[in-house]
């Protein structure tokens, strides 16, 4: 099988790389991602972590926000995904995985 490939503008062989998964356990919902993706990928949704205490949320750092609910990202829509990688290059946690898809799929 070969793999979905294009053409740069300079005329060099490209191999996006299509989002996966998303890793919400190391997200921190900084919205990075949501902002650097140009199609609609992602959402920002309420953490579903149901083992979490109130000891792991520190609301001392005055940022003007309440630490009490968490938010990371989802995917939204990864159909819309382009695989320019953009959300994994600005992601400060590495929550994205990625991969070539075949011509087939």
């Amino acid at each position: 099988m070969s793999a979905i490939t294009g053409i740069t503008r300079g005329g060099e062989v490209w191999t996006p790389k299509f989002i996966i998964d998303l890793n919400q356990g190391n997200c921190i919902g900084c919205g990075r991602c949501f902002k650097a993706c140009p199609r609609d990928v992602f959402d920002l949704v309420e953490r579903e972590d149901a083992d979490l205490d109130e000891d792991d949320f520190d609301d001392d750092d005055d940022d003007g926000f309440s630490d009490d609910t968490s938010m990371v990202m989802s995917l939204k829509n990864m159909l819309d995904c382009i695989g320019c990688e953009a959300c994994s290059r600005v992601c400060p946690k590495n929550c994205m995985t990625h991969a070539e898809q075949d011509v087939s799929a």
